[in-house]
């Protein structure tokens, strides 16, 4: 799964995106599911990138209650096609949700290891989202979010069972368009990264709080833990 990321590298997000414009966002070391995230999305109207803050942990149109949300942080990119709570979004409103890192936690023993991944020439990316417009009985819409995870790659392998979805650059055009439904081509792109594209290391289980946010979440442990151990 995904259930912690970082944003710490805003300044490169414009051009990452393509973004006609771009209000500059706090730096964030620990966002955690529930919190408001920045995701790209294209505007029908325009036809334009633009950015909008929505809650991690989708909450269907069809929902009776918001808090569905708090299990649907995760979407299987296996399923993704065809469970109740993800095919509209997957058809009609895919967007991408910034990030520059995020973390896993290996089990060993009866304690869980925290490790963070990040590219390795430091640059952000996007996880491949969906997202969905909430209108409660009263009061503003809800727009929220989730990240799709698909199986891990080499590099992820021995720390964890799954993996976010992180897209290639090229494929963020198609991604968005919402006028685009062919499913084929689109779960195609669903697919664990290039490994040798990502490094990862352990940190210390100070990032276990979400209420912990400094960026000493992701600084490495002095001592130096391998993947398999």
């Amino acid at each position: 799964m995904c259930g912690r990321f970082t944003l710490g590298e805003t300044d490169k997000l414009a051009e990452l995106f393509d973004l006609r414009e771009w209000s500059p966002v706090p730096a964030r070391y620990n966002v955690a599911p529930s919190q408001a995230v920045p995701v790209v999305v294209l505007n029908r109207e325009t036809a334009a990138r633009e950015v909008r803050r929505m809650r991690w942990g989708l909450v269907p149109f069809w929902a009776k209650d918001p808090t569905i949300g708090d299990r649907m942080i995760n979407a299987r990119a296996e399923t993704v096609t065809t469970k109740p709570a993800f095919r509209r979004s997957f058809r009609e409103r895919r967007c991408l949700i910034a990030a520059d890192g995020f973390y896993e936690w290996q089990r060993q023993g009866r304690r869980k290891q925290p490790w963070y991944i990040r590219r390795r020439d430091g640059w952000p990316f996007a996880f491949a989202g969906l997202w969905d417009v909430w209108q409660p009985p009263v009061g503003e819409p809800l727009e929220t979010c989730t990240i799709i995870t698909t199986t891990p790659n080499a590099l992820l392998a021995p720390i964890h069972n799954r993996m976010p979805v992180i897209l290639a650059r090229l494929d963020f055009a198609r991604w968005l368009d919402p006028t685009y439904q062919d499913l084929e081509p689109l779960t195609r792109m669903l697919v664990p990264c290039p490994a040798e594209d990502f490094e990862a290391f352990p940190v210390s289980p100070h990032v276990n709080n979400p209420a912990n946010e400094g960026a000493e979440c992701r600084a490495p442990l002095l001592k130096r833990i391998e993947p398999g151990a």
